[in-house]
């Protein structure tokens, strides 16, 4: 039995962080209101996996260029980004693999308003 390609890639926090620092990534949130609220990754804009398993927000997902999801834990981005794979969204498309979780254990920087 042979495990299914991930349209997306699952990439670790370091990497992640990389990305976002080189620029030229979208940054996608896909967690709730009230996780945003308690602190979020600067330069990312919140489309709920809700919002995208649902379809309401599908539309907002950039059609072009790099997009990394991220969520708390890796779980619920890694979703969206198979969702967004789904909805012919080529990306490249990266999984930030635990989350905020791991961002804030890294003790990298944390956007709070």
């Amino acid at each position: 039995m042979s495990n299914p390609v991930e349209p997306f890639e699952r990439i670790d926090v370091t990497a992640a962080k990389a990305l976002i620092d080189g620029g030229e990534i979208h940054l996608i949130d896909v967690r709730e209101q009230n996780e945003w609220d308690e602190g979020y990754i600067e330069g990312a804009v919140l489309i709920s996996v809700n919002d995208i398993v649902s379809m309401s927000r599908v539309d907002d997902l950039p059609k072009e260029g790099p997009i990394l999801f991220y969520c708390a834990a890796g779980v619920r981005s890694a979703l969206a980004a198979e969702l967004a794979a789904s909805v012919a969204i080529e990306g490249p498309l990266y999984n930030m693999e635990g989350g905020m979780e791991e961002w804030r254990k890294t003790n990298f920087p944390v956007r709070l308003d």
